[in-house]
């Protein structure tokens, strides 16, 4: 069974994101000791996997950058391990490995994929760079993404949108503001707007998504004694799996319509899409079954979304809260990491249905 100290180990390689070379090469060693495992190295993404008879193949996935953060700092006190990492998602990782050094005796040929730069733009994302270059190493009936998600299932993902709106002045002495137009005030009214908005929730194959609207970036200004002709805020927008990419651009543009002029700029920066419950998939139902608890779905994006996109139905399960994400006091438990490996090894288990 996985340990906490398992855990410790991985998370004392320092693997923020673009800088998870240690990490990959520590995770590649150790795989490379399994002779059932044909193991593949693609820049800093290690994927291994079993090659036998049986006619179902399961992908299991875990990212192995962090945020910025300092991992030597971590410590395990009775029975809780803290630390950068700890949950998002060296917990997940030290099961797979643990789950994949065995000597499968599972209910299909499992492929473990570790890969790199999940916590940046999705256009750096290892996934990718694996599918560019091996797509067929990424071919599964199933996949599970290990994000944390307190061993329950997060079924889905919703959807992420990031604008860059720039709204233009004209610059003045701020002695003489009636001989300019300030582009920062302009973006009271947007503001405005955006704070006031009212979050669209949905239902999705029985499970419950909340969309959210974000002001989270805002700029501007020349020099103390200039009026701006330029103000740039950013907006992240989660939507739902019932709404495409375009879908919720186009809601997007028309709710902050009103306080853009033709001069104005609407940039899109980012734009991952969503992904479905996919509940109706029996393995995938079956986990729910085997977590004792109802699925939820999983209101941030993931890159179960990148799965679904390659045509393979995936859910979000893994160890850890997934409310301690990114946190300065992130952790993870004995008991936590226990349950998720316990539910995780009865999920692979052959069943008389398998």
């Amino acid at each position: 069974m996985t340990q906490l100290d398992d855990v410790l180990r991985l998370v004392r390689i320092d693997s923020v994101s673009r800088n998870e070379s240690a990490l990959a090469d520590f995770v590649e060693s150790e795989l490379r000791r399994a002779p059932h495992l044909e193991v593949v190295r693609i820049g800093d993404n290690v994927i291994a996997r079993t090659s036998g008879v049986l006619t179902q193949r399961v992908l299991i996935a875990g990212h192995l950058d962090t945020v910025p953060g300092d991992p030597a700092a971590a410590t395990i006190d009775n029975g809780v391990l803290r630390g950068l990492g700890a949950c998002d998602m060296k917990g997940s990782l030290a099961i797979m490995l643990e789950l994949a050094l065995e000597e499968p005796q599972w209910f299909a040929e499992t492929t473990w994929v570790f890969y790199a730069r999940e916590e940046i733009a999705r256009s750096e994302s290892g996934l990718l760079e694996i599918s560019a270059q091996r797509p067929e190493l990424l071919q599964a009936d199933v996949a599970l993404v290990g994000e944390p998600t307190n061993g329950t299932v997060e079924a889905g993902c919703q959807g992420t949108l990031r604008v860059e709106i720039v709204l233009r002045g004209a610059r003045a002495h701020t002695a003489r503001p009636f001989m300019g137009r300030n582009a920062i005030h302009r973006l009271a009214g947007l503001l405005d707007t955006v704070a006031r908005y009212v979050p669209r929730e949905v239902r999705c194959d029985g499970v419950g998504y909340v969309e959210q609207l974000q002001a989270v970036g805002v700029s501007g200004g020349v020099s103390g004694n200039v009026v701006p002709d330029e103000a740039r805020l950013t907006l992240n927008h989660r939507f739902a799996p019932d709404r495409t990419g375009e879908e919720a651009l186009s809601w997007l543009r028309s709710f902050v319509a009103d306080w853009l002029e033709p001069e104005d700029e609407f940039e899109v920066v980012d734009l991952a899409p969503s992904a479905p419950p996919a509940l109706d998939h029996p393995e995938l139902a079956r986990l729910v079954a085997l977590s004792a608890a109802p699925a939820v779905g999983k209101v941030g994006w993931t890159d179960v979304a990148t799965l679904y996109g390659f045509g393979v139905p995936a859910t979000n399960f893994g160890a850890g809260d997934p409310l301690l994400a990114h946190r300065s006091d992130e952790q993870l438990t004995a008991a936590e990491l226990a349950t998720t490996e316990h539910v995780l090894r009865r999920w692979l288990a052959p069943t008389v249905s398998n």
